[in-house]
């Protein structure tokens, strides 16, 4: 039986086949994308066909309007062309930005046939491996900083890093570092490594932050009643 790593990669091989067998050419797997040096994203596979650079996303579902998004910009800051892999659109509204910024769309066939013992696994092991991962950076005891926290608010408000840092006041790069420093001291978790990964981390992390301060609101209302009485 495949390993769950295996499993996980499991959309990017079909992704793979699908390209070679449309005449494209697989140049690179999750090709980081830098900015001044510096990791701002990454992109599931690089492919080529008569001559022109893709940066392809590969969707295990239908593609969003976010999904959408994140494959232009990043196609943008890698100079190559945008070219997602997946299972259709999921509205009207994503069919139609795609077909407004160019992006094409190759789809997957709906239907993959596994094993009912190997699906159960497989979702076992997904759920398991995520799950562990949210844990470990919700009992994470990383204290952002004023600055952290003003950074994260701008991320979990914004669909890509251009957006963002337009938002700080900030060069993409300068906000790329930022988010690196952040992962090093732990405010960010090393897993988020695509920008839609570390806008969850964020929204994640401000939902910590809201409820520590209902918390705190909390406790001072049973202080008070307890002084009162």
């Amino acid at each position: 039986m495949p390993s769950g790593e295996e499993r996980w990669r499991s959309s990017e091989r079909i992704a793979a086949r699908i390209l070679e067998d449309a005449g494209f050419i697989i140049l690179e797997e999750h090709h980081r994308i830098m900015v001044d040096g510096v990791e701002v994203g990454e992109v599931d596979l690089v492919a080529e066909r008569d001559g022109r650079r893709y940066a392809v996303e590969v969707k295990a579902g239908r593609l969003d309007v976010g999904g959408i998004r994140q494959a232009y910009v990043n196609a943008g800051l890698m100079g190559a062309e945008p070219l997602v892999v997946c299972k259709g659109f999921s509205d009207s509204s994503a069919e139609a930005l795609a077909g407004e910024l160019g992006i094409g769309v190759l789809r997957m066939s709906d239907l993959f046939i596994v094993e009912q013992e190997e699906l159960e696994a497989l979702i076992r092991e997904v759920m398991e491996d995520a799950l562990g991962e949210l844990v470990s950076f919700l009992a994470s005891d990383a204290m952002p900083s004023e600055d952290d926290r003003r950074i994260l608010r701008a991320i979990a408000g914004t669909g890509d890093i251009v957006e963002a840092a337009g938002e700080l006041g900030m060069e993409i790069g300068g906000l790329a570092r930022a988010i690196e420093d952040m992962r090093s001291r732990g405010v960010l978790p090393r897993w988020a490594r695509k920008y839609g990964s570390v806008r969850r981390a964020a929204e994640i992390e401000m939902a910590k932050e809201r409820l520590g301060g209902a918390l705190s609101a909390l406790r001072g209302e049973g202080r008070a009643r307890e002084s009162g009485n």
